[in-house]
């Protein structure tokens, strides 16, 4: 990867983060962290994919820290988690390769339409499944904390 092309990367996700979290009526407060869980997202998306891992399985990681880290910054700033997760996901939305599908769809190329059309539902599966595998093992992660305080005693908070 070069510098500058990674560079351009890291500042356009954050800025695309950042200004959805501005459409999104995200208190201001947020807008900068909005921003640093889609770079993160994205830059792990685009370093995963620079070295030739899949798109979907990049997809899928890149989601899952997306989630992960909007549930730290929901904890630690006291915001609803949506808040980060919906402006974080959006570098990762295939929306370029949903407009290729759909003009192959009206260009009457249907077995280019039909893949491309696949590929955007697998990794927005894959967006969807990121982060809701992020919020499966915050679950587990609180409630095996409940158990190891109920078993010793403490009260539960």
């Amino acid at each position: 990867m070069r510098r500058e092309r990674v560079f351009e990367q890291v500042v356009t996700s954050f800025i695309a983060s950042a200004a959805f979290g501005v459409l999104f009526n995200a208190p201001k407060q947020s807008l900068i962290k909005c921003g640093l869980v889609g770079m993160i997202g994205w830059v792990l998306y685009y370093g995963l994919v620079e070295i030739e891992y899949d798109s979907i399985f990049a997809t899928l990681v890149a989601a899952f820290v997306v989630g992960v880290i909007s549930q730290f910054f929901a904890k630690r700033y006291k915001m609803p988690i949506i808040i980060f997760t919906i402006a974080g996901i959006i570098p990762l939305v295939p929306g370029g390769l949903s407009y290729d599908a759909m003009k192959h769809f009206v260009e009457n190329d249907y077995n280019v339409a039909v893949q491309l059309a696949a590929k955007v539902c697998m990794l927005a599966g894959a967006i969807a499944m990121g982060i809701i595998f992020a919020e499966v093992m915050n679950q587990l992660i609180i409630k095996y904390n409940r158990r190891k305080q109920s078993e010793k005693g403490a009260p539960l908070k």
